[in-house]
């Protein structure tokens, strides 16, 4: 008997492939494939792995798909139509607890880089100034910070933070109960009221795009520090620049954006992405909260695990 075959239709690391042999499937790995090519090969394939190459939905898979899984490299999936796969179905599979110990070190060090100024401290010792004074920090030590969305990277988030003696409140929507000795569970009137710093770890869906505007912004009680490692559409972007320049919010640390395509920004992007980068108060970086090189490996032995458990072959 034939074991059933999996397309991998993105970059993966190499351990992927021999740990879907080990559980009876037969890997083929095309990351360079294109959605027209995938669409007259699909009906080959029991499995299906991705990480953002295109969307998957009743377009790709067709009427009659084959697929019985569709496996996500990642936290995230916005890429995928669930609605449709439901209807079909096919298993939805997820790897965040693959990067979500990436994800809770990163926003630890960037909240950090960001409140000790270290990228204006270094650009300027780089540029032979010696400012001292001009590059006072201060400690997160006793700050409250509220993170909102309590899933694998919420939870990661907060896990990192019980050394910094924080007050970490958490809300979700869809959980209740989880309050221990690491965070309390609060209603949203108590993050408006007490929050310092605010950490996103939301999905993007159609309730949660752009729920960090204006409004939500001026809710808050003190000026804030934001910090998004989810999804850029959540925050516009144009609302955060006037949030700053109004001092609703009083720094930024965004590793995801509206538009990731910087080359590809319409003019009104542009011009909103300028105004936020000649801010010292802002950080950037380009969605690698969730990337490092173990994280790559533990995607794919998160991915792996769901896969077996499925019992397919």
């Amino acid at each position: 008997m034939e074991s059933p075959k999996c397309l991998i239709i993105d970059i993966m690391h190499d351990s992927l492939f021999s740990m879907l042999s080990e559980i009876g499937w037969d890997p083929d790995y095309q990351p360079s494939i294109t959605r027209e090519q995938l669409k007259q090969v699909l009906g080959q394939y029991q499995g299906l792995i991705v990480r953002s190459k295109t969307f998957i939905d009743r377009d790709l898979l067709g009427d009659n798909p084959t697929v019985r899984f569709v496996g996500r490299a990642g936290a995230g999936l916005d890429i995928i139509d669930l609605n449709y796969l439901a209807e079909k179905g096919i298993h939805v599979l997820h790897a965040s607890e693959g990067n979500r110990d990436a994800v809770g070190e990163y926003t630890i060090g960037a909240l950090l880089s960001l409140m000790r100024k270290l990228p204006k401290a270094d650009a300027e010792v780089r540029n032979y100034t010696w400012n001292r004074e001009g590059s006072r920090g201060e400690e997160l030590m006793g700050k409250t910070v509220a993170i909102i969305g309590y899933g694998n990277m919420g939870k990661a988030f907060a896990k990192r933070l019980t050394g910094f003696e924080c007050n970490v409140l958490a809300y979700d929507k869809y959980k209740r109960g989880f309050s221990d000795s690491v965070c309390a569970e609060v209603q949203m009137e108590r993050v408006y009221q007490e929050t310092d710093i605010l950490s996103l770890h939301i999905p993007l869906t159609v309730e949660t795009r752009s729920l960090v505007n204006t409004e939500y912004l001026r809710r808050f009680k003190k000026k804030i520090i934001l910090i998004n490692t989810a999804r850029g559409e959540i925050v516009p972007l144009a609302d955060l620049a006037s949030s700053l320049e109004e001092g609703v919010v009083r720094g930024a640390v965004l590793d995801v954006l509206e538009n990731e395509k910087l080359d590809k920004l319409t003019s009104e992007q542009r011009q909103v992405f300028s105004l936020l980068a000649k801010r010292s108060n802002v950080i950037f970086t380009p969605h690698i909260a969730g990337w490092t090189y173990e994280s790559h490996v533990k995607i794919n032995v998160a991915l792996v695990q769901k896969i077996k458990q499925l019992r397919l072959v």
